[in-house]
C-alpha cells in the first residue's frame, strides 16, 4: 500500500500550486489525496505576472475533484501535508477543522510543504511560530505576525517544512520536499 499525502485547498486554489506538487508526487510513488471543506469539484484559479501590475492577476484555471471533505480526514493516516496556495488559504484558515488537520502535522514533526498563500493556515492554526518560512513576499507581515521568520527563498527548509514563494519556484521547493519525504516517509 502506497504512503498517503495530504494536499488540502479549495475555491481559487492555484492551479499550478496544486496540480505540479499533486502529479510530482504521485510520480515518486506516493498516493495524494486532495481534501476541501467539502467534497465536491473545487474551481482553481490561474495567477499571472503581468508586466505594469502591481501584483498578480487572476484567470479562471481548472476544475478537479477533491477526494474528500475535512471531515473525512484523519491526519494520523498520512505521512505529509501539501499546503498550494492561490485565494484559498485566506478562508480556509478560518475553518476549525482544517486547523486541527494542519496542527496535527506540525505537533508530529510530519512534513509539510506550503507555498505562495499556503502559510496563512499554520499561521492562524497557531503552529507557524518558531518556523522560517518562505511565502508570496506580501506575507512577509503575516508570517511575523505569526510568530516566524519570513525568508526570500525558493525552497526553505527548516527541519520538515519545506517552503517557496509562489509557483515559479516549484523546481527548487519540490525536490527539497521529495528529500525530507525520502527521510522520514519513503514511498516504497
Amino acid at each position: 500500500m502506497a504512503v498517503k499525502i495530504l494536499l488540502v485547498t479549495g475555491d481559487a486554489g492555484e492551479s499550478l500550486e496544486v496540480l505540479y506538487p499533486y502529479q510530482r508526487l504521485l510520480e515518486e510513488g506516493y498516493a495524494v489525496e486532495v481534501a476541501a471543506p467539502t467534497r465536491k469539484t473545487l474551481q482553481f484559479v490561474v495567477h499571472d505576472f503581468v508586466d505594469g501590475f502591481d501584483t498578480y492577476t487572476e484567470k479562471p484555471g481548472y476544475t478537479w475533484p477533491a477526494d474528500l471533505g475535512f471531515d473525512d480526514v484523519d491526519p494520523a493516516d498520512y505521512a505529509a501535508l501539501v499546503i498550494p496556495g492561490g485565494r484559498a488559504p485566506e478562508y480556509l484558515r478560518n475553518d476549525p477543522r482544517l486547523r486541527r488537520i494542519v496542527a496535527h502535522f506540525f505537533t508530529e514533526g510530519k512534513p509539510v510543504a506550503q507555498i505562495c498563500h499556503g502559510p496563512l493556515i499554520p499561521g492562524a492554526a497557531g503552529v507557524l511560530g518558531g518556523h522560517r518560512t518562505a511565502a508570496y513576499p506580501a506575507l512577509e507581515p503575516d508570517v511575523t505576525a505569526a510568530g516566524a521568520r519570513y525568508e526570500d527563498g525558493d525552497g526553505v527548509v527548516d527541519g520538515t517544512l519545506v517552503s517557496a514563494r509562489a509557483w515559479p519556484d516549484h523546481p527548487t521547493w519540490m525536490r527539497a520536499f521529495i528529500e525530507v519525504l525520502r527521510k522520514s516517509a519513503p514511498a516504497a
